[in-house]
């Protein structure tokens, strides 16, 4: 039987394949062939045609194989097989068919061979499912939105009031009502902007600079604001926006020059603000309550009051330019209430406060050792104070100060510059670690105690007087923040863990709350919330984790079929060692720019894009600063845009060169809403590891909020260096961590917390190292394409090429090395890839058409397929049905070598995947919650418990202080079991209009 006969039968066979089972383990008739070979290079044929048979009963999944055989069966005779869902195994070698279901356009998947050791260690799929099973229950208050949505909108801060979560936006001040938490989004088209069309209903403010702080002040019903502009505003609460225009701010002023960074309200109600350089503000009450009772007509004057009012506590405490609190930026502040102290906190330093007579009572580092050396306040700090003062400071003065500027740099420069040799000295390479230690959070408990969280992950307890008690460390990555509400702690890291901690410091709990770093936690309406670096909110119970997830989970499971949304859509991967050469346009459109008509994401990998010492040695410098790219990778991206008619059809995403290495992506316009959060990722695998002429480079991105990535290849060279090849894939899969490129076209979206992005780029692979994770290993769908350098053994120039012509496919995959060692599970372990039938792509001469153009020089390199495409999915077993527990599912679809393409010596390969995926409505799932949360009795029964008060004694419901007069309050917690923990709240006078202004 020819090899072209062999083909036509086996298409045909496909195309009669059923695809559900016959009862009593029968399987519908269809047709089939297999050709193996023998020793001698005899063909086998194993055929089946137009009949039933019975699977033998022994027939069992080997999954570190990937195939099915039978172990009673020596002589290797072969069982085909099918699954409910319509896969085929072949036992012999390891084939399935996926995604059996023809498609629209009658495109049949075509037969691929399966990896062997893919269900082990990091190469297990990861599991998904509707309800996460081992993390508390939560909602999403607002569904993580994709970054590139989110270009000056970035949420940075949260706060909570007893009806409302506030959020500080990088344009304004948003607010949700707790009474519509749980109510659908606004959908796309609607009120919302692109990226909330699923979070719940909210209202925002008019526009302002970026807002980076919020307080709440109950007394006064107000929240206050702080932004990069350095005003502090306020906003009244529970205002009513019934014609859905933006609220606007009530009394506002000019606070410092440079961004107000932290707030808090003192016990004598007083508002201090702390900024960069380490400036600190008081903000008197009374001037705040008198510009609070002003008209909206003498808003003016009202701001000029505050202006006027303020105290500079960093001036007080200086003395001929020598400051005795650090120059750091003043990230946080603490108004201990119990004790009448306000805590400041820099970088490795706190200063503490009397909050009465706003007189500094001591500077301590982070080791809790008490300052005695001075920093020296900066130029530009002198300066932002000049400015602040200048229309409150005589001209004498101003002239003084002017006069001494040259002495004061001087002086500045000397001291500082002893300081920095005093740090190395007293602690060596220690210095260098400060870094690590920095104060990123701060928070008072009920017993009074004070807790500081630092970048180096640990939890520092203070008692009042500032005196370090003892730390914990219960997480090796960076704290970002603190919550506290009654006996509980709870601490966000940036790896996205939020661990609860008892007011001992004893672990309780931990889980992963986000896949981004937590960088706010606030309490309100029974729930913590959660604020992630990417924008999304997250409520979880109080009450969890407890009895209440083991009644929500369930519940909302069953519940899957309400939220479960499908999508199918097909990508193109292209892969082409292009050998330092550019092409024609015509080329590329029968590469790419003909089978992209039905295709709605495009992927192209090049390799040796360009060569040359000097080149890598300049790309390796390049890369150890951030920076990436060439003038030839950015040619190669845009004449394939060109091809892709880019701008009017599709859309260029994102890319990443790493010297010869390039990758780059483009998405239909159509599904660029859907697709987005792109991250890039690169390692070398060149000499020393360092070099990019041979690594690898990727491309991470969600869509339909799930992860994807593509990873470019160009592995170890010669016959030989299998094991090298086999080393670099597998250096490649467990180093790629994906990170924001400095490149990306939409590289305005930075991010919420520059710090936390800091802390996520430095420390993402300890991150991975230290949670056993990789980043491909977590994703969804994972395709690797490249020029792989597998070549054929056993066989000679002249045999290969005679297969080759005669078109005997069959016997040259069976002296593939790369068919070898997956089928052994040496490399790209469980990873799929379509059976090839197209001539082996390298090596050939320029310029020279068809099969003759193969390497005839001296070296006659014997022909490979060295450019493959394989891929993982979602599916850990036969099953290829896609659901919310195996969201993706693909299948290929056209697999072939281009070879009437003829500019390198290499053929450009492309691959058609067509993808089912399965998501989350989560306005849905968000109602759902809402429904079971707000409606089942056990729940109801829990809550209540939390709302528990013993029997106790308050001699006074209502104090009134005039003149200064005291007054005495006695509260008696009189059960003898329960602790008590009371709040008790200042309410201002006179702080509202009756017509409701501010």
């Amino acid at each position: 039987m020819d090899e072209e006969k062999f083909e036509d039968d086996e298409k045909h066979a496909l195309e009669g394949l059923s695809v559900e089972p016959a009862p009593h383990k029968k399987a519908h008739s269809y047709s089939h062939q297999l050709c193996t070979n023998t020793e001698t290079h005899h063909k086998r044929y194993h055929q089946f045609r137009h009949h039933s048979f019975d699977i033998p009963t022994n027939l069992i999944n080997n999954n570190n194989h990937g195939l099915i055989y039978d172990e009673d069966d020596s002589d290797e005779e072969f069982y085909p097989y099918i699954s409910t869902s319509g896969q085929v195994f072949d036992a012999g070698i390891g084939l399935t068919m996926a995604n059996v279901l023809p498609s629209s356009d009658h495109q049949q998947p075509l037969l691929e061979f399966v990896g062997g050791g893919g269900g082990a260690e990091i190469f297990k799929v990861p599991t998904r499912a509707s309800v996460h099973p081992s993390r508390p229950s939560c909602y999403e208050l607002r569904p993580h939105p994709l970054r590139e949505t989110q270009v000056g909108n970035f949420l940075r801060t949260i706060a909570c009031t007893e009806t409302q979560l506030w959020a500080g936006l990088e344009c304004g001040i948003r607010v949700w009502n707790f009474s519509d938490q749980y109510k659908p989004g606004m959908g796309i088209g609607e009120r919302a902007r692109r990226g909330d069309e699923d979070a719940a209903p909210f209202h925002e403010s008019t526009n302002t600079t970026p807002t980076l702080c919020l307080m709440v002040d109950s007394g006064s019903r107000l929240i206050w604001s702080g932004h990069k502009d350095g005003k502090i505003r306020s906003w009244k609460m529970d205002q009513s926006n019934a014609d859905e225009s933006p609220f606007k701010e009530g009394l506002s002023w000019q606070a410092h020059r440079g961004s107000v960074l932290s707030m808090v309200m003192s016990s004598y109600g007083d508002i201090w603000s702390g900024s960069e350089g380490g400036n600190i503000r008081v903000w008197p009450w009374e001037s705040v309550e008198k510009s609070l009772s002003l008209s909206p007509e003498e808003k003016h004057m009202a701001a000029l009051l505050v202006e006027r009012s303020f105290i500079d506590l960093r001036s007080q405490v200086t003395v001929n330019g020598v400051c005795n609190i650090s120059s750091s930026d003043v990230k946080c502040l603490l108004s201990d209430h119990i004790r009448a102290k306000v805590w400041a906190a820099g970088s490795a330093s706190f200063s503490l406060w009397d909050a009465h007579t706003r007189e500094l009572l001591k500077v301590y580092n982070a080791e809790g050792q008490i300052e005695n050396r001075v920093d020296m306040s900066s130029v530009q700090d002198q300066a932002t104070e000049d400015e602040m003062n200048a229309k409150f400071v005589p001209k004498s003065k101003k002239e003084k100060s002017q006069g001494s500027s040259f002495l004061q740099r001087s002086r500045n420069a000397i001291m500082g510059a002893a300081e920095a040799v005093r740090r190395v000295a007293t602690k060596g390479a220690g210095a260098f670690a400060e870094d690590s230690k920095k104060t990123e959070a701060l928070v008072i408990a009920a017993d009074g105690m004070i807790w500081s969280g630092c970048s180096n992950g640990l939890l520092v307890q203070w008692d009042g007087n500032g005196n370090r008690l003892q730390d914990f460390h219960h997480h090796p990555c960076p704290i970002l923040c603190l919550c506290i509400h009654g006996s509980r702690i709870w601490v966000g890291y940036v790896s996205g863990m939020v661990q609860m901690l008892d007011l001992e410091g004893n672990l309780l709990a931990g889980w992963v709350a986000h896949n981004g770093p937590v960088v706010k936690m606030v309490v309100g309406d029974n729930y913590l919330f959660s604020l992630a670096t990417h924008g999304g909110i997250r409520g979880w119970s109080l009450a969890s984790p407890g009895p209440i997830d083991n009644i929500i989970r369930p519940e909302l499971a069953e519940k899957e079929h309400l939220y479960t949304r499908k999508e199918n859509f097909r990508i193109l991967v292209g892969t082409w060692n292009v050998g330092q050469g550019r092409v024609s346009q015509e080329a590329l459109a029968a590469w790419l720019g003909s089978a992209v008509s039905d295709v709605e994401i495009v992927v192209v990998g090049l390799q040796e894009v360009e060569m040359g010492a000097g080149f890598l040695a300049m790309s390796a410098a390049k890369e150890t600063v951030g920076l990436e790219g060439s003038a030839m990778g950015q040619w190669w991206q845009d004449a394939i845009g060109k091809a892709l008619d880019e701008g009017s059809t599709f859309e260029r995403v994102g890319s990443r060169q790493l010297a010869a290495l390039l990758i780059a992506i483009w998405v239909r316009k159509s599904l660029r809403k859907h697709v987005g959060d792109l991250d890039v990722g690169a390692v070398a695998c060149g000499l020393g590891r360092a070099i990019g002429n041979k690594g690898g480079v990727g491309l991470r991105l969600r869509v339909f909020d799930r992860i994807m990535c593509f990873v470019n290849c160009h592995l170890a060279a010669h016959l030989e260096a299998v094991n090298r090849r086999n080393a670099d894939f597998d250096h490649i899969y467990r180093t790629m961590s994906f990170t924001r490129s400095s490149n990306l076209l939409n590289n305005a979206a930075v991010g919420v917390s520059s710090a936390a992005q800091m802390l996520r780029g430095t420390n993402a692979a300890a991150i991975n190292s230290a949670e056993g994770k990789l980043d491909l290993a977590e994703a969804d769908m994972v395709i690797f394409f490249g020029d792989f350098n597998y070549r054929l053994f056993g066989i000679s120039y002249d045999e290969a090429r005679d297969f080759v012509s005669q078109r005997s496919f069959d016997w040259l995959r069976e002296r593939d090395q790369l068919r070898a060692e997956m089928k052994s599970g040496k490399v790209f372990q469980g990873m799929r890839e379509a059976i090839i039938k197209f001539p082996p792509t390298y090596k050939f001469e320029r310029g020279k058409p068809g099969l003759g153009g193969y390497d005839s020089g001296e070296k006659k390199r014997i022909p490979a397929w060295c450019d493959r495409v394989l891929y993982r999915d979602n599916r850990s077993s036969t099953t290829v049905e896609c659901s919310l527990g195996c969201p993706v599912v693909a299948s290929i679809i056209q697999y072939e070598g281009c070879m009437e393409v003829t500019e390198s010596d290499h053929k450009p390969v492309r691959c058609k995947f067509d993808v089912e995926l399965a998501h989350i409505d989560r306005s849905v799932r968000r109602q759902e919650f809402g429904n079971i949360f707000q409606n089942n009795d056990r729940i109801k029964s829990i809550l209540e418990e939390l709302h528990y008060i013993p029997e106790t004694d308050v001699s006074t419901t209502q104090i009134v202080i005039q003149n200064q007069d005291t007054f005495s309050l006695k509260i008696s917690n009189r059960s003898r079991e329960d602790k008590v923990l009371f709040q008790l709240t200042c309410c201002g006078q006179s702080t509202a209009k009756e017509d409701g202004q501010a």
